[in-house]
């Protein structure tokens, strides 16, 4: 990993103080970071009690990277896998809690080569996990139009999907975001296309979740986590848009074994949405272990 790689996946961990509140923090405890990116929210655990131990987990190898250097100073007090949470298998181990903090981190938005934004020039990435063969170009360039559409719509909430999508059949290939954005962006109403925010963005984060299969991924982690807590472990799940919430809301009510703890979702303060401005739309839940 080059060190701007490393710099930018050393962002700040969202609601930091709201996990280790909500996971109850004890001293020996061990804890499952299931999506430990740069490490944030697992070095606020560590530093919450003595001796806990950590399993860090994310599918992404400059996460890890950048994870295994934050967390150095731990020593053997924290095991790294290279693994996602949704086919994790702990095997008989057991948890004090559980985090996962869902979608795109800052540092994969902000590596330009990744894809996942327009801002640069990129290829068509966006994998999480740069193992798999599934990328964003892949789907640009040869899925067909309908399944375009439906893809846009559904994931991105696009009202304007069947259009959009019209216009990218018609000018593909496509080898870059910015020549993706700058079709879609014409590909809209004036109005539309010089709104609040560009009109790519809807379509970005659907080709993101298409190629990673987030929601998916994220159903079956739901279901198979809670097996992995201790009774009285808690599990808190962080998520950024509504199709995410949604998913956490209704499956964490929906298992027989845990008991919701978070009627609403903690939101992140009016001070910190100043000091990390992509905390914005960050909604915490937490579930505990009957």
């Amino acid at each position: 990993m080059s060190q701007t790689e490393a710099i930018a996946f050393s962002h700040i961990p969202v609601l930091g103080n709201e996990i280790v509140e909500g996971l109850a923090i004890q001293a020996g405890g061990h804890y499952l970071d299931a999506t430990v990116g740069g490490g944030g929210h697992s070095r606020l655990i560590l530093a919450a009690a003595p001796e806990v131990q950590i399993t860090a987990i994310d599918q992404d190898t400059q996460a890890l990277a950048a994870a295994q250097a934050t967390l150095a100073e731990y020593g053997d007090r924290v095991q790294f896998h290279h693994s996602n949470f949704a086919v994790y298998v702990p095997g008989a181990e057991r948890f004090d809690g559980i985090v996962a903090d869902l979608g795109v981190s800052s540092a994969q938005f902000d590596i330009a080569d990744r894809g996942f934004s327009f801002r640069h020039a990129a290829p068509l990435d966006m994998r999480m996990n740069q193992h798999q063969p599934l990328t964003a170009a892949e789907i640009v360039n040869h899925w067909d139009e309908t399944k375009l559409a439906t893809i846009f719509f559904t994931y991105g909430e696009e009202r304007l999907s069947r259009r959009i999508a019209r216009r990218i059949v018609e000018r593909r290939p496509f080898q870059t975001t910015t020549e993706l954005a700058e079709a879609i962006a014409y590909s809209v109403p004036p109005k539309y296309r010089y709104g609040r925010i560009h009109p790519a963005t809807r379509v970005f984060q659907a080709l993101r979740i298409a190629v990673n299969q987030e929601l998916e991924v994220l159903e079956q982690f739901l279901k198979t986590a809670p097996n992995w807590l201790k009774p009285g472990g808690r599990i808190a799940i962080i998520s950024f848009h509504s199709l995410e919430d949604r998913i956490v809301k209704h499956t964490l009510r929906q298992q027989p074994e845990l008991t919701v703890l978070t009627k609403k979702p903690i939101l992140p303060t009016d001070d910190e949405i100043q000091r990390n401005g992509r905390s914005r739309s960050a909604k915490l839940r937490i579930a505990q272990h009957l």
